[in-house]
């Protein structure tokens, strides 16, 4: 029967710290009402767990829907740190990013070279295309990317938005993404005065810009820091909208050995510090990467943004 590796006493001391996993405070009630369901349950799937007890837990996002994958992940966090013991896997986990093939997009897309001056585009057409999907839009935006980004793209992790620009002729310019924000960040979390608990409690509030591509083909000076500064204005309107919170900083990441960060600078980011080359997860063992692929970290400096964004961030305290 699955449940408890260890006698409760063994491992219970750690939680009334207490432990914040996966966004909530796990106390001794809680461990032991997940242990009595693994016990009562030996023959559920891990997927039924999670879903059982997110509607157990009552855990839903703003905009109310039921948070089983976070209670999956907080399951098997869990059980990493030695706590319980989950039923084993009943299939290999198929990695859909991997094996996802890339949609074609209807029509021709033109990639004639277009060298122009920015008022001479306007108006943008800048679209949000996350949903739904399966549109011409939708599939445009992950074809340029994964074709032309250096970093390629399969598919966004967790809360995001995707933004597709277009000129006045409905070519196409630009793709912007946001999405989760790096776990940890000893410069942002510092600039911000956040302690680990504060963290997990509103990193939600913060977007990650982890794609920016003008299309190779476009040369238009200031066309990047203007959509920067465009897409910032209604960035936490639109997340508002699809998620059920807001946002209050963006961040970014600019590989130093490819990139100044120009058109970041141009649209009022700061430099805040440069990250020690980890993986978003930051996980313990993880090597760096090497020195020349080290980034720095910029948040936006939008006037009516920056202190009262400070303080609104620097609220979030555990109870």
């Amino acid at each position: 029967m699955y449940g408890t590796p260890a006698p409760l006493s063994a491992n219970l001391g750690l939680v009334y710290e207490p432990s914040v996993i996966q966004g909530r405070h796990i106390a001794v009630a809680d461990l032991e009402q997940v242990r009595q369901l693994l016990a009562a349950h030996p023959d559920w799937s891990r997927r039924r767990l999670s879903q059982h007890l997110a509607t157990l837990w009552n855990w839903h996002n703003p905009v109310g829907q039921l948070k089983d994958m976070a209670a999956r992940t907080l399951l098997l966090k869990l059980e990493q740190r030695g706590w319980i013991a989950l039923p084993p896997r009943r299939q290999v986990p198929f990695n859909r990013m991997r094996h996802k093939r890339m949609p074609t997009p209807q029509g021709l897309v033109p990639e004639s070279p277009l060298l122009a001056d920015l008022g001479t585009l306007l108006p943008l057409e800048i679209s949000e295309v996350s949903t739904p999907a399966g549109t011409r839009q939708r599939a445009l935006f992950e074809n340029l990317l994964h074709r032309h980004h250096y970093l390629s793209y399969r598919s966004p992790v967790g809360e995001n938005l995707q933004y597709l620009v277009s000129d006045r002729q409905e070519r196409p310019l630009a793709c912007v993404l946001f999405g989760a924000a790096a776990w940890q960040c000893a410069d942002r979390d510092e600039y911000i005065g956040w302690d680990a608990a504060t963290r997990s409690q509103g990193l939600h509030l913060i977007a990650n810009n982890s794609r920016f591509l003008i299309a190779p083909w476009v040369r238009v000076p200031s066309l990047a820091s203007h959509l920067l500064s465009g897409i910032a204005r209604r960035l936490s309107r639109d997340w508002q909208r699809k998620y059920g919170h807001p946002l209050y900083l963006l961040e970014t990441f600019v590989q130093r050995d490819r990139f100044a960060g120009r058109c970041y600078r141009a649209a009022n980011w700061r430099r805040v510090g440069q990250t020690k080359g980890r993986s978003r997860q930051n996980r313990p063992g993880w090597p760096a990467l090497p020195a020349a692929h080290q980034r720095r970290l910029s948040l936006p400096l939008a006037p009516a943004l920056s202190a009262k964004t400070a303080r609104r961030l620097h609220s979030f305290a555990v109870p």
